[in-house]
């Protein structure tokens, strides 16, 4: 079910988008793209050269406001444009910035960072015409996420015309008009695609920041979904596979709610309880994606499509399916963790579980010691290269590129150029006491733990074989419901004595008082320590010993020895009197 919402055409669509829009020169200078461009002019020529061609053909497609795209040697009818492209942008307004009042006299204009406080709703320049008046954005649409800042919907838009004459004549216009000022701080272009080949939309936004800083940056996102699900016979079979699934679902929540019931408080104790009622969980909110995205498909696509004149805002849509298919990632993530409950069939495998469940309290111990180091180390890296290094420009970064030093990816000589004296010691320093010593040392760890499990496993220490267990229980109720076998518990009752009998029994066979006392508290002592080493209600085999449970083994162990001392003596008077 989770392989049939993904298509491995999804990737390439996205690649042949990108070489597109991203990868294509600006006229007159082919070492710069829209990946590249860093001022407002590059940004102006990319809007009126490879956007334009890329979106628009000169021909009509059968006389219908659908148009393919092109690249300077290959047209692509096999991508056809849904209505038409969107252009926007968000300002904000001056003064929005605090000016030392040495400078006041000097700086009468100050932008500040895009905030929805500091965000500019009047309108500006000609004021004539929507691009120049603000929108308000709709009341669930979602947020973007850029460089430098968290941008909302809604701001000065426009979008251009179905006529690629008409749209270059725009954008002429605005860039002569100054549509884009100090005051902007990112410019959205949105357009969405169709491939009937494969049956997958592509919706497409590029997006230029403009930084309080200077400068433009630009990202872009290829959302290549599947909106119209249900349209192959394989399509119809991943549809009755998520029927079932639902049923499943259904069966589970109803067998967990009754363990809860019968358990109790007990029920949570297990790690693997909490396991599932996690993929429960997500597998719940996964059903609850799905329906919702449906939902708003039927209601949306058919809205969208049916207005060609407009920009169709598949966005909307597509964000929703992409945390649909985040959350079903998590979830089958989850689902392959839990295999590990049932592995313990196999010796090596339940050897590795409980080597990690034995030094987890060992790692955790190493976890904060490492990221102690590790964040010190970080916080030296982002002060002293931060303002010079891309890869420490931020805590994050530094966090991220230590780990890359860690794993051998790292840019010694950007280090060294931005700090000649602290450089090579931060990058010395950090390789001997990171990757030489505290690895080693969580290596260590590991070893000597899987050392002492493999020591328990050899004198018979192990846990049993749940998997083994439970076909064993199974094939043994099949037998009793096939009356072939008596039932394991009435044999058991027969063969258990009561402590009392076996008293009676001793009494009987000429064992005094204190003989019999003594073998009471034996057995006592050893009912104790094996229910608490040797259960096999305990998942765990290692249990650790305290002094007093340590004094009580040893007495044990004394008694153990005066009796077969005692045991040996009378076997010697037997082997006298029989020669």
């Amino acid at each position: 079910m989770t392989f049939g919402m993904v298509n491995p055409h999804m990737y390439y669509l996205n690649k042949v988008m990108s070489s597109l829009f991203v990868d294509t020169a600006l006229p007159d200078d082919e070492r710069s793209s829209f990946r590249s461009i860093r001022t407002i002019t590059d940004f102006w020529k990319f809007m009126e050269g490879p956007l334009l061609e890329g979106l628009y053909w000169d021909s009509w497609y059968n006389n219908q406001q659908l148009y393919s795209v092109r690249n300077s040697s290959r047209i692509y009818y096999e991508n056809i444009l849904l209505g038409v492209p969107r252009v926007r942008q968000l300002r904000v307004r001056n003064n929005t910035c605090r000016i030392y009042s040495a400078f006041q006299p000097l700086i009468h204009d100050c932008y500040g960072k895009y905030t929805t406080e500091n965000e500019d709703l009047s309108d500006f320049g000609l004021k004539k015409s929507k691009e120049w008046k603000y929108s308000s954005p709709p009341a669930n649409a979602p947020w973007h996420w850029g460089f430098v800042g968290v941008y909302r919907d809604g701001g000065y838009i426009f979008t251009l015309s179905k006529s690629k004459s008409k749209a270059k004549t725009k954008l002429a216009d605005l860039r002569l008009n100054s549509w884009i000022t100090r005051g902007t701080r990112v410019v959205f272009i949105d357009f969405s695609l169709y491939n009937a080949n494969i049956n997958l939309f592509c919706i497409v936004r590029l997006v230029a920041e403009f930084p309080a800083t200077g400068g433009l940056l630009t990202s872009w996102q290829f959302y290549s979904v599947k909106l119209l699900r249900y349209v192959t016979h394989y399509d119809y079979f991943i549809a009755s596979c998520e029927i079932i699934f639902c049923v499943f679902l259904f069966v589970f929540i109803t067998q967990e709610l009754r363990k809860m019931n019968e358990f109790k408080s007990a029920y949570f104790k297990s790690v693997w309880n909490w396991l599932e009622l996690l993929l429960l969980a997500l597998c719940f909110l996964a059903v609850s994606f799905y329906a919702y995205c449906n939902m708003q498909n039927f209601l949306l696509l058919g809205r969208l499509l049916k207005n060609t004149e407009s920009y169709p805002n598949f966005y909307f849509l597509a964000y929703w399916h992409i945390y649909y298919n985040n959350i079903i990632a998590i979830t089958i993530f989850f689902a392959w963790i839990k295999i590990f409950k049932f592995i313990s069939f196999n010796e090596t495998m339940s050897q590795l579980s409980s080597t990690l469940s034995r030094c987890m309290k060992d790692i955790v111990g190493f976890a904060i010691m490492f990221f102690i180091i590790f964040s010190a180390y970080a916080q030296l890296g982002f002060l002293v290269f931060g303002s010079q290094v891309d890869d420490f420009s931020t805590f994050q970064n530094s966090i991220f590129a230590q780990f890359r030093i860690v794993l051998g990816d790292f840019n010694f000589a950007g280090i060294q150029q931005a700090n000649w004296i602290l450089g090579p010691i931060y990058f010395i320093t950090f390789i001997f006491f990171v990757f030489f010593v505290l690895l080693n040392m969580f290596l260590a760890i590991i070893n000597d733990t899987y050392s002492e499990v493999k020591a328990d496993y050899s004198i018979g220490r192990r846990p049993d074989f749940e998997l083994g267990k439970i076909i064993k229980k199974s094939y043994f109720n099949v037998l009793e419901k096939l009356r072939l076998k008596k039932a394991q518990d009435n044999e058991d009752k027969k063969i258990r004595k009561t402590p009392g009998d076996l008293t009676q029994q001793a009494r009987k066979e000429g064992f005094n008082e204190s003989e019999i006392h003594e073998a009471e508290q034996m057995r006592a002592w050893k009912e104790r320590l094996e229910k608490k080493y040797y259960s096999t209600e305990i998942q765990d085999d290692y249990q650790p010993v305290t002094q007093q449970e340590f004094r009580e083994l040893f007495l044990y162990a004394v008694e153990l020895e005066k009796e077969l001392h005692y045991i040996s003596l009378k076997l010697n008077q037997m082997m006298r009197k029989l020669q």
